[in-house]
């Protein structure tokens, strides 16, 4: 029987994926496409919670997907939808790579030593959001890191929790967001600190502060997928755990 922690954050992933897309149902499966870009990143299916697609549905999805000049891709919970991979791998969909899903629960949280000579920062004008996303441009190695610097509207409302990392010097060299929280759940992610700045225990401070802040508002399943390299310990330093495994499926 599928888990209401798993089935509250495939739901909370769902319902965000949707937020600010176009969206199609076709089969059992939710189609997501991000009109603003083509990047692979943020144009993806997820199937239904218990589905067992068939080799039609996923022939109608790959089409969908298809004839946008998009590249037909997935990203869910396998616990949520254990039977789907194999149908997906069977019709020539390929792994891109199984990410474990962290989570960190109210009471789990660790303190983190204050990092010498950052201040963490709770950004809330439109200009100390645009330095904040800068920063995390460049920690992400954006080739301009001055495209794309407006906030988003929960951004701006502050529904969307964000912590900026400043230096004595003034300058910003890190951030950091929770998502809106939903039904409990929210994500914490863009966990950026730049190149010179890493290794001072800035992105696990970072972590701690939108994880305490986030159940402060009443948010039980504070959760996030981990990146590359070192991400995976720092985040169980601050208290997170590995509670699912996000896979990400698609064919060239």
């Amino acid at each position: 029987m599928l888990s209401e922690t798993i089935r509250a954050l495939q739901s909370y992933i769902r319902l965000t994926a949707a937020k600010f897309r176009e969206t199609e149902r076709i089969g059992p499966f939710l189609a997501t496409y991000y009109l603003e870009a083509d990047s692979p990143f943020l144009n993806y299916a997820i199937p239904d919670d218990g589905a067992v697609p068939t080799k039609d549905d996923v022939a109608a999805l790959t089409e969908a997907f298809r004839k946008r000049g998009l590249v037909p891709r997935l990203e869910f919970l396998t616990e949520a939808v254990p039977a789907a991979e194999a149908v997906l791998v069977e019709c020539g969909y390929t792994l891109e790579r199984r990410v474990p899903l962290m989570i960190c629960s109210p009471g789990q949280v660790v303190a983190q030593p204050a990092p010498a000579g950052i201040s963490l920062v709770t950004p809330k004008t439109g200009g100390e959001l645009r330095q904040m996303i800068r920063a995390q441009n460049v920690a992400f190695g954006e080739e301009d890191p001055d495209q794309h610097l407006d906030p988003s509207p929960d951004q701006l409302s502050g529904d969307t929790l964000s912590v900026m990392a400043v230096a004595e010097t003034g300058e910003v060299v890190g951030g950091g967001v929770a998502t809106p929280i939903l039904d409990g759940a929210t994500e914490v992610a863009g966990i950026g600190v730049i190149e010179e700045y890493r290794s001072r225990g800035i992105a696990a401070a970072m972590t701690e502060y939108l994880t305490r802040e986030a159940h402060a508002r009443g948010g039980r399943s504070v959760f996030l997928t981990p990146g590359a390299g070192q991400a995976e310990r720092v985040y169980g330093r601050v208290g997170f755990e590995t509670a699912a495994e996000c896979v990400h499926l698609s064919v060239v």
